[in-house]
């Protein structure tokens, strides 16, 4: 089986990526910077460049990649590169599935809990509609530029996850230092 992966160099990509390979599959990584290793392809959402020769004998792609919401204050400029980071990548990953001449079976793309909005105690589910807010249109938005990989008869997942929880950064990461200097309690 090989495995396209986008955002393989954030925390979850590389626990991602670490694992499939472990069970056996063949793991391709788009990077943005010139490919160093073999596996690697370039790509640039921003500039829509895509090196279509990672798709040749895919079987599944999944889709990690966008810039971190935790990483800095919400200015406008970097709410823009977070949305930015999500729809125009997810677009043009989308596209570039939907024009391969043997598309992959499986588009996983992710998402984030963050579709819901913040709704106070209401009990949610995956039912739920999309709530409102900046993360919230910016999901809706993030999903829906999925939406060519699917009409091209691709299986599309979106996993809406909240952040993640590890020794090795994400959120949790952030907790030690602050503990460090005396506010973490």
């Amino acid at each position: 089986m090989a495995v396209l992966v986008t955002g393989a160099s954030g925390l979850v990509g590389r626990a991602w990526c670490a694992r499939a390979a472990a069970g056996g599959a063949e793991v391709r990584r788009m990077v943005r910077r010139p490919p160093s290793a073999a596996g690697e392809f370039r790509w640039d959402p921003a500039g829509g460049e895509f090196d279509d020769r990672a798709l040749d004998g895919c079987t599944a792609v999944v889709h990690l990649a966008g810039e971190s919401v935790a990483g800095g204050r919400w200015t406008a400029g970097r709410k823009r590169r977070v949305r930015d980071s999500r729809v125009l990548g997810t677009g043009l990953l989308a596209a570039r599935i939907a024009a391969a001449p043997a598309p992959p079976r499986v588009l996983v793309c992710a998402s984030a809990v963050g579709y819901y909005g913040d709704r106070g105690e209401e009990e949610l589910d995956e039912a739920a509609g999309r709530g409102a807010g900046f993360l919230a249109e910016t999901c809706a938005e993030w999903e829906e530029a999925a939406a060519p990989a699917a009409g091209a008869g691709v299986r599309l997942g979106h996993p809406r996850h909240g952040g993640g929880l590890a020794r090795a950064g994400g959120a949790l990461g952030k907790v030690p230092p602050a503990c460090r200097v005396g506010p973490g309690g």
